[in-house]
């Protein structure tokens, strides 16, 4: 069983907004930093952003100031703000932890489909 979880992932016009979650379960969640991650159809499984254990937060250029991610360590789960959406954001998009290769590799849960056009 995997430990995550993603939702919140539709189709919406370019410009407009969608929050992503994803419930972690099974795991010591707080203390471990996670990531978000999004795959486009022919293209490499790719890190869009980053939070430590204590909050600090790090962002592919490619999506600096239009997304924010955030986690609540209460309801063990990561969140992903993304405004300003652009068709180019339209991917697959998946949460993990920073675990060792071999535990990030059976960590994949199914991912949540982000879809931006007019």
């Amino acid at each position: 069983q995997v430990p995550f979880v993603e939702s919140g992932g539709g189709l919406v016009q370019p410009g407009k907004s969608l929050r992503l979650s994803c419930a972690a379960s099974g795991i010591m969640f707080r203390i471990y930093a996670m990531g978000w991650y999004r795959q486009a159809p022919g293209k490499q499984r790719e890190l869009v952003a980053h939070i430590t254990s204590g909050g600090s937060t790090n962002y592919a250029d490619s999506v600096k100031g239009r997304f924010t991610i955030s986690r609540d360590n209460a309801k063990n789960t990561v969140y992903l703000q993304m405004n300003s959406l652009k068709p180019e954001d339209t991917a697959v998009y998946y949460c993990n932890g920073d675990f060792p290769d071999s535990v990030m590799r059976a960590s994949w849960g199914q991912g949540t489909q982000v879809t931006v056009s007019s």
